[in-house]
């Protein structure tokens, strides 16, 4: 790369729970630059996990992040051209790239679910990445089996 690398900008903490990944999973979620409509979905659907999580004894925003957790992948296969051969190689995923991943997956198979707004499908993906369930969890599951399928690429790492 003939330029410097752009500098990291820094993200201002949310209003309500005063936390820089709410502010970055909001970001991910908003369309047309709508950050406070974004805000209110998520809040929204945080409100709704509270209801539905209740025995729980843990905040939305605990669930929130259990839920993430439950969703981020180890590791990822890339492909790299070997000879004429292109080979799917399992390769670790860099702390940054796995709470980005982890995000887009919930944003995205949230608004796949069925339901009437998305704070509701969102507030039903978190919930079952909870209890490591839904499109988001099994999403991971097929990265690692992908990973896991072809270790013996594991050599031609880069």
């Amino acid at each position: 790369m003939r330029k410097s690398k752009p500098k990291k900008r820094i993200l201002l903490p949310d209003p309500k729970y005063n936390d820089v990944e709410v502010t970055r999973f909001v970001n991910n979620m908003m369309h047309d630059g709508k950050k406070s409509l974004a805000f209110n979905i998520f809040y929204k659907a945080l409100d709704i996990v509270e209801q539905k999580t209740k025995k729980e004894g843990k905040s939305p925003l605990e669930v929130w992040k259990k839920a993430l957790e439950n969703i981020t992948p180890m590791v990822e296969v890339k492909s790299r051209r070997v000879g004429g051969a292109t080979f799917q190689v399992p390769q670790e995923v860099r702390a940054e790239r796995k709470v980005s991943i982890s995000m887009k997956n919930m944003i995205h198979f949230a608004e796949k679910r069925a339901g009437k707004t998305m704070a509701e499908k969102l507030a039903a993906e978190i919930v079952a990445a909870y209890n490591e369930e839904g499109g988001a969890f099994k999403r991971k599951e097929e990265m690692h089996r992908m990973a896991d399928a072809n270790k013996a690429f594991a050599h031609f790492r880069f």
